[in-house]
C-alpha cells in the first residue's frame, strides 16, 4: 500500500512538472544556427561540450515547433536534473501514465517528447526504444558527456537515433548573442568586429560565460574545467591515477597547436618514477577527446593504418578553456588564433585534417570525402622566415590534392597572389569565420 501511495504521489508530481513547462513562458532565446528535423521518424539526439547551451536548444526547438502550429499541450518537456525527480527505470512509465490522465482524448502519437540529461535513469534507451517503437515518433533527447557519449546512443538505440553534437557558440553566434551588425563592409562595423574577435579569442563562445563580468569569466572557466576534470573523466571513467591525469592534461594543454606524442608523455612520467601502462595514457587521450574536451587532429593519409600511426596535434575545444588554466597562454596570440580557426571549422561539421610531408599545412578541410580547402593560419607573414615557410607548406599541399587556390588566415593582412601556378589568399580572421558555412 505504501509503494502505492508513493506511485501516486510521484505521478502528481509529474502532472505538475506536464502543466507548469506547458503553462510557462519559454525563457529568453538567442537562437544557434543549428536546426534539427521535426519529421524524420527517427530519435533525435544533442550531445557536446558540457555547458554548450543544449537545454536552451531543447527550448529553441519547441519554439519553432510551436511557430509551426504545434499545440503546447502535445508538448512534454522533463528535465531529468529536477531534484524531484527520484525515479527508476521501472517507473518511467508514470510519465505517460500522468500525460493521459491530464489529456485523456489525446492520441499519443501525436504528442513531442523532449527528454533533457535523460542519462540520470538506469535502463532509460528502454523507456525510449518503447516509446519510438509503439506510441510516438517525435522523441527528442539531450545527454550530458559524463554519463552519455554520442557513440554510446547510437549503440543504445540501435539505428533508431539522428545524432547532433552542440558546441560553445560560433563566431558568428557569439556576434549575434552581442547584437553586433556582421555587415565587415562598413568601417565601423569592422572595427567592433575586431574588438569582439579579440574577446571571443580570449574568453570563448561558452554562451553562460558571455554575459559574465569580465572578473568571473576565468573562474567559471576553470570551475568548467574542473568539473570535466572530475565529473566527466574521474567519475565516469574510474581513473584511480588522477594525479597522472592532472599531469597528462597539462602537458595536452600545454602543446596545442603542436604535435603530441603520447609515447613521449610516458617516457617523461618513467623518468619521473611514476609508474603507469602505456595503454592507460591511450585510454586516457580517447577520453579527454570524448568528452569533448580537446580536438585531436590526424594527419591526413590516404590509407587508413597510416593516419591512425601518424602523429596527432590537439586543440582545445574552447579558446576560453586554454587561458584559464595555462599560464601565459593568452600572450600567444598566433597559438590562440590556429587553434580558434580549427574549433570553428569543426563547428561546420566537417572532418579536418594536417598535412605534413616536405612542408606542413596547418589545415584539410574535408567534407564527405572531398578536399574542400588547405588553410594555413598566421597571424602575420611580415616577420623574417615565415612567408617563405607558410607558403611552401600551402603550396605543396595544394598540388599534392589537386586544389587550385589555398587560403593563409592573418590577424588582418589581405591579398591575392599567385606562387607556382596556386593562388593564394591572405584572408582577416575576422572576415574568413564570418563566411564560413554551417551545413
Amino acid at each position: 500500500e505504501c509503494a502505492i501511495i508513493f506511485l501516486r504521489m510521484k505521478k502528481e508530481i509529474l502532472k505538475q512538472v506536464i502543466k507548469d513547462f506547458q503553462n510557462a513562458e519559454l525563457p529568453r532565446l538567442f537562437h544557434r544556427h543549428l536546426d534539427i528535423p521535426f519529421d524524420t521518424g527517427k530519435i533525435i539526439t544533442i550531445t557536446g561540450a558540457r555547458r554548450s547551451g543544449k537545454t536552451y536548444f531543447l527550448f529553441q526547438s519547441i519554439e519553432k515547433l510551436l511557430a509551426r502550429g504545434c499545440n503546447k499541450n502535445r508538448i512534454i518537456y522533463i528535465n531529468f536534473e529536477d531534484e524531484r525527480f527520484d525515479f527508476t527505470s521501472d517507473e518511467l512509465d508514470l510519465i505517460l501514465q500522468a500525460y493521459i490522465e491530464l489529456y485523456p482524448t489525446v492520441d499519443l502519437k501525436d504528442v513531442h517528447f523532449f527528454f533533457d540529461e535523460i542519462q540520470n535513469i538506469d535502463k532509460w534507451d528502454l523507456f525510449v526504444r518503447r516509446i519510438h517503437d509503439s506510441i510516438s515518433k517525435h522523441i527528442y533527447i539531450t545527454g550530458s558527456n559524463s554519463k552519455l557519449l554520442s557513440k554510446e546512443i547510437s549503440t543504445s538505440l540501435r539505428g533508431r537515433a539522428l545524432p547532433f553534437e552542440m558546441y560553445p557558440l560560433n563566431f558568428k553566434e557569439y556576434l549575434e548573442f552581442n547584437q553586433v551588425d556582421t555587415d565587415y563592409h562598413s568601417t565601423k562595423n569592422r572595427g567592433t568586429i575586431r574588438h569582439y574577435l579579440e574577446r571571443f579569442q580570449q574568453y570563448g563562445g561558452f554562451p553562460e560565460v558571455l554575459f559574465l563580468d569580465d572578473s568571473l569569466k576565468d573562474k567559471t572557466l576553470q570551475e568548467y574545467f574542473n568539473t570535466m576534470l572530475f565529473r566527466d573523466l574521474v567519475e565516469r571513467y574510474e581513473i584511480k591515477q588522477v594525479h597522472v591525469l592532472k599531469y597528462f592534461l597539462k602537458r595536452l594543454f600545454a602543446s596545442i597547436t603542436k604535435s603530441v606524442s603520447t609515447n613521449k608523455i610516458y617516457n617523461e612520467l618513467k623518468s619521473q618514477g611514476i609508474k603507469i601502462s602505456k595503454n592507460i595514457l591511450y585510454d586516457f587521450m580517447e577520453s579527454v577527446e570524448n568528452i569533448y574536451m580537446v580536438i585531436v587532429l590526424k594527419k591526413y593519409e590516404a590509407a587508413v593504418v597510416k593516419q591512425e600511426l601518424a602523429e596527432k596535434k590537439v586543440y582545445a575545444v574552447d579558446n576560453g578553456l586554454i587561458n584559464a588554466v595555462t599560464y601565459h597562454f593568452s600572450e600567444d596570440k598566433g597559438k590562440l588564433l590556429e587553434n580558434l580557426i580549427a574549433v570553428e571549422l569543426m563547428k561546420c561539421g566537417r572532418k579536418i585534417y594536417f598535412y605534413k610531408n616536405a612542408g606542413e599545412c596547418d589545415f584539410i578541410w574535408i567534407d564527405k570525402d572531398k578536399i574542400l580547402m588547405a588553410i594555413q593560419v598566421c597571424l602575420t607573414l611580415k616577420t623574417p622566415g615565415t612567408f617563405q615557410r607558410e607558403i611552401r607548406g600551402l603550396v605543396l599541399a595544394c598540388e599534392k590534392y589537386g586544389l587550385k587556390k589555398g587560403y593563409i588566415v592573418t590577424d588582418d593582412e589581405e591579398e591575392v597572389f599567385t606562387e607556382k601556378g596556386i593562388e593564394i589568399n591572405l584572408v582577416p580572421a575576422f572576415k574568413f569565420l564570418l563566411e564560413l558555412s554551417i551545413p
